[in-house]
């Protein structure tokens, strides 16, 4: 009887110290209303806060660009607009600004930490996008080869 009473006041501090992280909950709800304002412009979170788009197309850079999405891209993103592990590329151009897209390649884990529409991803693709270490020129020839896929 002993033992069955001891292991009820194990198992009620137990309960009781389990209900302790629902208070950090609460705060990281708080927390949502100030990642939001961050990204209201839709450019996201990260460096890039301007892009000027080439008009026409960089050949160069599309090229480039596609070399970049085979090595690094392709096993989780299809041309389409299926969803493998990640989205589909078809259409992101005319989805997302291209400040939002160079950030989400660059600065991922401060995108998924802070930006709205990347967390929302997340949660559909549940799987976080690794960060690829391309330099700011190759997210701009990822860029641009993204545009030249939603021309064709």
């Amino acid at each position: 009887m002993k033992r069955l009473l001891g292991l009820l006041f194990v198992l009620t501090i137990l309960y009781a110290c389990g209900n302790a992280p629902s208070d950090s909950g609460g705060s990281s709800t708080g927390a949502k209303p100030e990642t939001t304002t961050k990204a209201d412009d839709g450019k996201g979170v990260g460096a890039i806060k301007s892009v000027a788009l080439n008009d026409p197309l960089d050949q160069a850079l599309v090229e480039k660009g596609r070399s970049i999405y085979e090595l690094k891209c392709a096993a989780c993103h299809k041309l389409t607009d299926m969803r493998v592990v990640g989205p589909g590329y078809k259409g992101i151009t005319k989805r997302r600004k291209p400040e939002w897209i160079m950030n989400m390649i660059l600065h991922t884990d401060a995108m998924l930490a802070e930006d709205p529409t990347a967390q929302a991803l997340l949660e559909e693709c549940l799987t976080r996008m690794p960060n690829q270490n391309l330099t700011e020129e190759d997210a701009r020839a990822v860029l641009e080869f993204m545009f030249a896929n939603d021309q064709e």
